[in-house]
């Protein structure tokens, strides 16, 4: 596929790096010459040095049989620009562009062929506030992400010593739960990823990731760990775009407080946020947090635009007795050396947005993908098609269906006539046309192998 990126950013560059790695023939636009001759040196990619809205550019780039145009630049209007231009002069099949103002995502009317012409919109903001909010709703959750709509939800946790099935083998879980059906997708053990077998015995400190309906998740996690009470008091430190959106969706359900440096902004917000408490000052203030009773807090959560200023002050905020706390960290490097110490969680938006990016770029009909394990890993959900002559997976048992090494199927989706019907994928499991597979591979080289077993014969036509 040939893909034009728009935008050497921290998404841009990443998503030409986990795209190079597929066979995809790739070039990337950007002004600054420095970030592209550094991506140049380190991928195999094409770069154009210009201006991502100006035609000229986007012939050089290749523009004229591209399939694909992802723009990611830092400018909203940048990106939209560049998606119009792409359809009125070229005649781009598929357009996605990354958008961060909410005014104009709350008009969806505007992104359709006859006005702003982009296929897919990606806000970051929007996907990494979804993503806080579900390690909120599940205490103890490391990460939290869902497929089909919410129905069935992949978790990781750290296994803890006391944990009922800690020590034991995973043929257990069964017995422990008799009412509770779920599937252990993958272990990792020091860092080492372990296909789970019946006889793969949990160890504490191990971080298990598992698959099961979104109404038995806590029971699962009750299995692993001690159940940690649902939050209740909430401290946010920023209040830009992900502060302010995550606080809109918490303030109903939680006692949610808001830290904020600018006095315009923070008056903005006071007006803006109904239910929340916001305070004009500074995270790494020690004497405004312990005034604000930072000791009563439940989850602190750093989400300003500084790396730094986020660690600095959840380690603080930890310190002076925070409960849970979680950092937002853009840099890449930060994010392994600051996780599991004083920090509990160090969320990456990278992470989050380029799993969405890549629904749209994977061949086959995929409906989420969701980047793990720092780009390693991969979770997907894709649909099958076909009949049994036609489809590799259609019509068998999933002890049958030859997946690549490291690969599992987790659970899968079927429509009924009134509701969507959860089933974990035990060995004896028939897939049948129309179902939503969802899959786990603990290697995302071998997602070509996963798209290709997902591909329908010519037969079925």
């Amino acid at each position: 596929m040939k893909i034009i990126i728009l935008g050497a950013g921290q998404v841009g560059g990443t998503l030409a790096e986990n795209l190079a790695n597929e066979a995809n023939d790739i070039t990337i636009v950007d002004s600054d010459e420095v970030r592209l001759r550094e991506l140049h040196d380190r991928l195999d990619i094409g770069v154009i040095t210009g201006e991502a809205s100006h035609p000229d550019v986007l012939e050089q780039a290749g523009i004229e049989d591209a399939d694909l145009i992802i723009a990611v630049t830092n400018n909203d209007e940048t990106n939209m620009i560049s998606c119009q231009i792409a359809h009125s002069l070229f005649r781009t099949p598929t357009k996605i562009a990354r958008i961060r103002s909410q005014s104009y995502l709350s008009r969806p009317e505007l992104f359709k062929n006859d006005a702003i012409p982009i296929d897919v919109l990606i806000s970051p903001e929007q996907l990494v506030s979804n993503y806080i909010f579900r390690l909120v709703e599940h205490p103890g959750a490391l990460q939290v992400l869902d497929f089909a709509d919410g129905n069935v939800q992949l978790v990781a946790v750290k296994a803890y010593y006391g944990g009922p099935l800690v020590g034991q083998e995973l043929r257990f879980l069964r017995q422990h739960m008799p009412s509770v059906d779920t599937r252990v997708a993958a272990i990792y053990r020091r860092d080492r990823a372990i296909m789970p077998e019946g006889s793969t015995v949990i160890e504490a400190d191990d971080e298990v990731f598992f698959i099961a309906a979104k109404s038995d998740i806590r029971a699962v996690m009750s299995e692993l760990r001690r159940l940690e009470n649902p939050y209740k008091r909430i401290t946010i430190a920023g209040g830009g775009n992900i502060g302010v959106r995550l606080a809109q969706k918490l303030e109903t359900r939680y006692s949610v407080k808001l830290i904020e440096f600018n006095p315009a902004r923070c008056a903005q917000l006071s007006e803006q946020l109904e239910h929340t408490i916001v305070l004009l000052g500074s995270a790494s203030d020690q004497e405004l947090l312990l005034e604000e009773n930072i000791e009563d807090t439940d989850v602190f959560l750093a989400l300003t635009n500084d790396d730094e200023a986020n660690i600095m002050s959840s380690m603080l905020a930890k310190r002076l007795g925070a409960r849970k706390v979680m950092a937002l960290i853009n840099n890449a490097a930060y994010v392994d050396l600051v996780q599991g110490g004083e920090i509990d969680i160090a969320i990456s938006p990278q992470t989050t947005t380029i799993g969405s990016l890549l629904t749209h770029v994977r061949r086959g009909d995929m409906v989420n993908v969701h980047s793990l394990r720092r780009g390693a890993a991969e979770a997907i959900e894709v649909i099958a098609h076909g009949d049994a002559r036609s489809s590799k997976v259609v019509g068998k048992t999933i002890e049958d269906i030859d997946l690549p090494t490291g690969a599992t199927i987790g659970a899968i989706v079927r429509e009924r006539k009134q509701r969507s019907e959860v089933i974990i994928a035990h060995d004896n499991v028939v897939v049948e046309t129309g179902d939503h597979v969802i899959v786990f591979l603990v290697d995302k080289k071998h997602t070509r192998a996963i798209e290709q077993l997902f591909q329908v014969g010519f037969s079925f036509f």
